[in-house]
Order: structure tokens, then C-alpha cells, then sequence
């Protein structure tokens, strides 16, 4: 499976946007295990997932070419 990551802010700095090509890596959950296993900076920080243009609250699956938005913190006014 292949999937698009774009990344803002600071963690941009460490992961560029790319495609990744994942297996053994189903839902958002593992994701998260294996971007912070890849790029360990990922793992000290608070980020959130977006799957598709919406955030991920819990676990999502995953599908070939989904696109993943990973974001520092943010607020809005």
C-alpha cells in the first residue's frame, strides 16, 4: 500500500512531503508506530493525523493512495 504525507510546521523540518510505501500497517494507529519508529523526533512531540482532509479521532483504516496530514498543535481564533 502507498500513501501521500504532508507535514506542517516544525515537523516538516523532518519529514518532507513524500509517498510512503507501508505493509504490515492497516489503520492509523500503526501508522503512528511506524512514522514515530521512522522519524523519531515524531515521538517527542504532540501531533495530530488527518486521513483524507479530516481529522483522525480514532483509529481509521487505511486504503492505498489515502493522503495523511500530520500537524503540530494548533489553535484557532
Amino acid at each position: 500500500m502507498e500513501i501521500e504525507v504532508i507535514s506542517f510546521g516544525k515537523i516538516a523540518e523532518f519529514i518532507p512531503q513524500q509517498k510512503i510505501s507501508l505493509s504490515n500497517v492497516s489503520n492509523t494507529d500503526e501508522l503512528k508506530v511506524y512514522l514515530e519508529k521512522d522519524f523519531p523526533a515524531l515521538a517527542g512531540i504532540k501531533y495530530k493525523l488527518a486521513l483524507n482532509k479530516n481529522i483522525v479521532q480514532s483509529t481509521l483504516n487505511l486504503n492505498n493512495n489515502d493522503v495523511i496530514a500530520i500537524m503540530p498543535p494548533f489553535s484557532g481564533g
